[in-house]
C-alpha cells in the first residue's frame, strides 16, 4: 500500500508541473494591467512603469517563470497585492472555511443520495424510484448560484427561519480560538456550545446548496451500480441459500457496488471545490474561492496562481484517499496496483 501511494504521488508531479505552467501563462494572458490597477486611475505613465518594475512585470515571461519556480521551491507563493499578505498565509486562513463548507455539503449529499439510490434500485418503478429520478433531474438542472439565492430568499427573507447569509458567523458572535480553522470543531474543542450552534446555523443553507448540486450524480450512480449488482448470479445464489435479505443487500450487493460510487464521490468533491466559488459569493463566505475571485478582478496574479495550485494539490490528495478506499473495499485493487 505504501509503495502504491509513493508511486501515485510521483506520477502526479508532472501533472502538478503542468498546472503551474498553464496557470502562469493564463494569468499573464488575462486582460488588464495590474500595474495600472494598483497605480490608480490618476497614476501617470511613469508611476505605472515604476509599479510594473516593482512587481517584476517588466521582465520577459521566461524570466518571470523562472523566478516564480524559484520562489515555489523555497515555499514562497508570492504576496497578495490587494491584501498585502503572503498568499500562503491567506490560503491557510481561508482554506478551512472552504473545506468546512465543502465537507458539510458532501456529507449531507452522501447521507441522502446513497440510501436514496439503494432504495430506488431495490424497488425499480416504485414511487421511491420516481422520487430519486425527480431529485436527480432537479439537482442537475438548477445552477448552484440560483439554488443559493432561492434558499436565501425563501428561508431568510420570506420565512425568517435562517440567519442572515453574511459569512460564517453572525455579527454578534465571536469566532472561536483558531485550532483547526473549522468553526464547528474548534467550538466543540473549546466547549463553546453557543458558537457551535451559531456556526451550524450559518452553514445550513450553503451546505444544502452544495449538497443539491452533487446529490444527483451520487444518487444516479448508486442506483445504476446497485441495479447491475442485484441482477448478478452471486446475488441470486445468496438469496437462494436463505441468507437474510439485509445481509445480501449490504454485505454482498452494496459492497460490490461501492467502487463506482467512490469514483463518483471523488469526482463530485472536485466539482464542489469549483462550485464553492459561486456559493461563497452568494453567502459572503470568506473562503479561498471568494479570495481568488477578488484577486482575479484586480489582476492580482499570485493569489490566483496559489488558489489553482492549492486546488490541484487537494485533488491529488483526494485521489490518494480514493485509492486507499478502493483497497479497503476491495482487496483485489491492492493486488492490481
Amino acid at each position: 500500500m505504501f509503495q502504491m501511494i509513493v508511486k501515485r504521488l510521483l506520477g502526479a508531479l508532472p501533472a502538478l508541473f503542468g498546472v503551474v505552467i498553464v496557470t502562469f501563462v493564463l494569468t499573464r494572458a488575462l486582460p488588464g494591467d495590474p500595474a495600472a490597477y494598483f497605480a490608480g486611475p490618476a497614476g501617470s505613465q511613469e508611476a505605472i512603469e515604476e509599479v510594473r518594475a516593482k512587481l517584476g512585470l517588466d521582465r520577459s515571461l521566461p524570466e518571470q517563470f523562472v523566478l516564480y519556480l524559484r520562489d515555489l521551491a523555497h515555499g514562497d507563493w508570492g504576496n497578495s497585492l490587494t491584501t498585502g499578505q503572503p498568499v500562503l498565509t491567506e490560503l491557510a486562513e481561508r482554506l478551512p472555511a472552504s473545506l468546512e463548507l465543502t465537507l458539510a455539503g458532501l456529507v449531507l449529499a452522501v447521507v441522502v443520495a446513497i440510501p436514496l439510490g439503494v432504495l430506488a434500485a431495490t424497488r425499480p418503478g416504485a414511487w421511491i424510484d420516481h422520487l430519486c429520478r425527480a431529485i436527480t433531474t432537479a439537482g442537475v438542472s438548477l445552477p448552484t448560484f440560483f439554488t443559493g439565492l432561492l434558499l436565501a430568499y425563501v428561508f431568510y427573507f420570506l420565512l425568517g427561519w435562517a440567519p442572515s447569509p453574511l459569512g460564517r458567523l453572525d455579527p454578534y458572535t465571536t469566532a472561536p480560538e483558531f485550532i483547526t480553522g473549522f468553526y464547528l470543531i474548534d467550538s466543540l474543542v473549546m466547549g463553546d456550545g453557543a458558537t457551535f450552534v451559531a456556526a451550524a446555523k450559518q452553514l445550513v443553507l450553503p451546505a444544502i446548496t452544495l449538497a443539491l448540486f452533487v446529490l444527483a450524480p451520487l444518487a444516479r450512480m448508486t442506483r445504476a451500480s446497485m441495479l447491475g449488482v442485484l441482477s448478478a448470479d452471486f446475488i441470486r445464489t445468496a438469496r437462494a441459500s436463505g441468507l437474510h435479505p439485509l445481509k445480501v443487500l449490504f454485505v454482498y450487493a452494496f459492497r460490490n457496488a461501492l467502487l463506482p460510487v467512490l469514483t463518483t464521490l471523488g469526482m463530485v468533491f472536485s466539482f464542489l471545490l469549483g462550485s464553492n466559488v459561486l456559493v461563497e459569493k452568494v453567502f459572503a463566505w470568506p473562503g479561498v474561492g471568494s479570495f481568488a475571485i477578488e484577486a482575479l478582478v484586480a489582476s492580482d496574479y499570485a493569489p490566483v496562481q496559489g488558489f489553482v495550485l492549492a486546488m490541484a494539490l487537494l485533488y491529488v490528495l483526494l485521489n490518494q484517499l480514493i485509492d486507499i478506499a478502493y483497497g479497503l473495499v476491495d482487496p483485489r485493487a491492492r493486488l492490481e496496483s
